[in-house]
């Protein structure tokens, strides 16, 4: 696991300074396979743990009883507790997505990328955290990438055959490039789905560091990545149905670690996104009430230095707030690593 206590020496764009966190003992081939020990065989994925104990997201939940025989409201209102206990789940795992927000910042700092692995439901889960991390933090969408099984043809023609196949993600790994500057989430509920199991063993075998996300306990993903993340969501309301508790909690999970990095990355200040971009109305909308908030000026006054900026908020707050033009602005900017806090402290008062 990567050690918390490393986050005292900061680089320049506020990546802890520590050396990559030791791998855990996993035994993998010479093509980087997983051994026997995942508990699938031959590449099938099998609803007994290692432990010879159905895996808890095959279970039924206590709440499953009588289901389809209870009122319209009093159905719903067990699949909202379903809900609600899957949310609590998160909070037993903070510290350690928070190690995962250290392992994923040194390797974007170190110029490597954020890749998500995952099949099912959790790779849509994924898909959209990807996806929103370069328009809401204005990241280079090249460095946030997606590593599905089935590809982007799950968002037209969702299946399960995909989640099976692990040569397929031994494929996409080498394809991808994978390699010691990156960082992989692997994200499955039962944690032994074979194209994901396989992908991350693949990952590894490449020198990647890992993350691995997943809701049952014995999940062989969570003995193999650098740093375990469990989600202990139990039994679901309609057993099996991962995508509601399971997939709640690891959406949960997923916005935590993304916000993190970009709080981390200098893209939020005071709860306002900015290194925002703003390209449409609604968001020079809100680009300009962050201005007025961050440099304690006037609508008008906010509005004409996102003009000047370009429609750049950072720069913009740096011009509201006294900077002589946009160059000196961006030169703050540098000089601060991106983050806007330290440039704000920099200027005279």
């Amino acid at each position: 696991m990567v050690d918390g206590s490393g986050k005292d020496g900061l680089d320049s764009f506020g990546a802890p300074s520590f050396a990559r966190a030791e791998r855990r003992p996993f035994d993998v081939d010479d093509q980087g396979s997983e051994s026997a020990a995942s508990g699938a065989v031959a590449g099938v994925e099998v609803a007994i743990d290692a432990a010879g104990e159905l895996r808890s997201t095959e279970r039924l939940a206590p709440l499953s009883k009588g289901l389809d025989t209870c009122g319209g409201e009093e159905a719903l209102a067990r699949l909202f507790a379903g809900q609600l206990q899957a949310a609590r789940a998160v909070e037993a795992a903070i510290p350690r997505i928070d190690d995962a927000v250290d392992l994923a910042v040194a390797s974007l700092s170190g110029g490597g990328r954020l890749v998500y692995l995952a099949a099912g439901s959790p790779a849509l889960i994924a898909l959209a955290d990807a996806l929103e991390i370069p328009q809401t933090f204005s990241e280079d969408p090249g460095r946030f990438i997606t590593i599905l099984a089935g590809g982007a043809e799950i968002t037209t023609r969702f299946g399960g055959v995909a989640e099976d196949d692990a040569a397929a993600a031994r494929d996409a790994v080498a394809e991808a490039g994978i390699g010691p500057r990156d960082c992989v989430v692997a994200i499955s509920a039962s944690g032994s789905t074979p194209f994901v199991v396989e992908g991350l063993a693949a990952a590894r075998h490449a020198g990647a560091a890992s993350v691995a996300i997943a809701n049952h306990a014995e999940a062989p993903i969570l003995r193999a990545a650098d740093v375990a993340v469990l989600l202990d969501t139990g039994p679901e309301i309609v057993a099996g149905s991962t995508r509601m508790g399971a997939g709640t909690a690891q959406k949960i999970a997923l916005n935590m670690l993304s916000t993190g990095i970009a709080i981390r990355r200098g893209h939020v200040h005071d709860g306002h996104m900015v290194s925002l971009r703003a390209d449409n109305a609604k968001l020079r909308d809100r680009a300009v009430r962050m201005i007025g908030d961050c440099a304690g000026v006037s609508p008008g006054r906010a509005a004409e230095a996102l003009a000047e900026s370009g429609g750049a908020v950072k720069p913009a707050i740096l011009l509201a707030a006294g900077t002589a033009d946009l160059s000196d602005a961006e030169a703050r900017l540098a000089r601060a690593s991106g983050h806007l806090r330290d440039a704000l402290g920099a200027l005279e008062p």
